[in-house]
């Protein structure tokens, strides 16, 4: 692993913080793709 020295704690947390929002971002993406074929799904269906 690469020698942090003493700024390991804050270089870690950065990770951390934007591994989690990545994460985040992707949950959120997929969410709404979701909706939106569930709502494409129904449209069609409604309009025949």
């Amino acid at each position: 692993m690469i020698e942090l020295g003493k700024y390991a704690i804050p270089v870690l947390a950065a990770y951390a913080v934007s591994a989690v929002l990545i994460a985040g971002l992707i949950l959120q993406s997929l969410a709404a793709n979701a909706r939106a074929r569930r709502d494409l799904d129904r449209q069609e269906q409604r309009d025949g």
